[in-house]
């Protein structure tokens, strides 16, 4: 772990991966990147908003049978609402991403240079057709869900930055077996300074209590659902 103080506001910040050289300062939402030995001040996050999820940086989770810590966490938001992804480390430096939203739980690992159907046309800028075929690997996904979203706020430590106008074309994908896939077209930037990426992650989905999860948040009026361990 690598110690350092926000050049915003000097509060102490924490980098536990190599691979994830961007923390967002829990005091005053400074995007901090490190560089070389020193970090740099590039820009402000959104403020996170009030939300009852029961995960919290901190939580500790179980999954592919080893445990992972959550570190990090993008708010998104789009015209119906919004939605958390978390950033999970494990032990041996791999980062997972827990998408959650209105109680569903999808645990998934980015594939770089995945070449689907659903990847090509996001490449060109057209948006999939809902119930459209994108098989990968041994498994067949259907489009289920897009959204245009934007993002909200931060926290933690991430691979990447986190802009105000970062803005993204997200796509769901299911499989017969439980399995669950998602694409991104990521824009963020304006006029000659845009950036674009597409990105695809696999997994599946978990229930809260498939993850077996520690160090939940309180929440008043929520008691945690037995089975579950506060780990306190």
């Amino acid at each position: 772990m690598q110690d350092s103080n926000c050049p915003s506001c000097g509060a102490a910040i924490h980098f536990r991966s190599p691979a994830l050289p961007y923390v967002t300062c829990g005091y005053c939402q400074t995007m901090v990147m490190r560089s070389g030995d020193g970090v740099q001040d590039i820009g402000k996050t959104g403020a996170l908003p009030f939300d009852v999820s029961p995960i919290q940086i901190g939580t500790t989770l179980q999954a592919e049978g080893r445990q992972w810590d959550v570190i990090g966490r993008v708010r998104w938001g789009w015209s119906d609402g919004s939605w958390n992804e978390w950033l999970a480390l494990g032990g041996d430096g791999s980062h997972r991403w827990l998408g959650e939203a209105m109680g569903l739980f999808m645990w998934l690992a980015e594939q770089p240079g995945a070449d689907t159907p659903v990847t090509q046309q996001l490449a060109t800028g057209t948006a999939p057709r809902i119930g459209s075929a994108s098989p990968y690997g041994e498994h067949s996904y259907t489009v289920s869900d897009i959204k245009e979203a934007h993002c909200i706020a931060s926290e933690g430590e991430l691979p990447f930055p986190t802009p105000r106008d970062w803005r993204v074309l997200s796509v769901d994908l299911m499989a017969d077996n439980g399995r669950c896939a998602s694409a991104q077209r990521e824009i963020s930037g304006q006029g000659p300074s845009v950036t674009e990426a597409v990105m695809f992650y696999t997994g599946r989905y978990y229930t809260l209590a498939e993850l077996k999860p520690k160090y939940l948040r309180d929440i008043e009026g929520w008691p945690v659902p037995a089975g579950l361990s506060e780990g306190r």
